[in-house]
């Protein structure tokens, strides 16, 4: 993993800002040396980071220049970022708020592949023979749910949703909170919203699913 250095922000900044785009030469490193007050090893260390990244690209005895598509990656790493710093209350706030409203949408748009993706996902959940193996299902089965509301903006919040669900501290919360009668429970809470979902019946998949939820905080968080 690489680490956050001020010389390497100070790069990330001028790329955010559009100070320079796409296809851009970079200053030599002994100008960047002499500008940010640093060692050439230093200057060094850092380009070969966002190289590594894919924000610039290097080539010897012509220079280094910002990398094509150094947009859509800037906007990735944000994600990362964001999905670092957010704690597991925060996550199952967020969930409450979001996943029961996005219920109506899946209800209206969700088509036969999707239903039998949902199927599968709580197929495999069921027979994971491990924790981890479960929660990545658990986590699969709501992407699953918010991707059958067809509408981009919620698949990609669900998606940085599902990347914090990846961080250590959500799972070493898991492992505490997960016994074996609970996961049975939540397996039949999963298919409970599932054929709400397959009925088209909205009422009932609204409050299964925030019944879900509550369940999940009370035995993750216990409040």
């Amino acid at each position: 993993m690489s680490m956050s250095t001020p010389l390497r922000d100070a790069l990330l900044d001028q790329l955010r800002s559009g100070h320079w785009r796409a296809g851009d030469r970079l200053p030599p490193e002994r100008e960047l040396s002499a500008h940010f007050r640093v060692s050439r090893t230093t200057v060094r260390k850092a380009l070969s980071d966002l190289r590594q990244q894919g924000l610039i690209e290097q080539t010897v005895g012509s220079g280094t220049y910002v990398a094509e598509g150094v947009s859509a990656r800037l906007g990735q790493r944000v994600q990362q970022d964001s999905s670092r710093h957010t704690s597991p209350a925060e996550l199952m706030e967020a969930r409450l708020a979001m996943e029961p409203a996005i219920i109506e949408m899946a209800i209206r748009n969700a088509n036969q592949a999707d239903l039998q993706r949902m199927e599968t996902c709580c197929v495999n959940a069921e027979s994971a023979e491990t924790l981890e193996a479960f929660e990545h299902w658990d986590a699969e089965l709501h992407q699953a749910i918010a991707d059958a509301a067809h509408n981009s903006f919620v698949g990609n919040v669900f998606n940085l949703m599902k990347t914090v669900r990846a961080q250590s501290d959500w799972g070493q919360l898991k492992k505490k909170s997960v016994t074996p009668e609970r996961r049975l429970a939540y397996q039949s809470e999963h298919r409970a919203i599932v054929e709400a979902l397959r009925d088209r019946d909205g009422v009932r998949a609204r409050e299964l699913t925030l019944a879900h939820l509550l369940h999940v905080r009370q035995n993750l968080l216990g409040y």
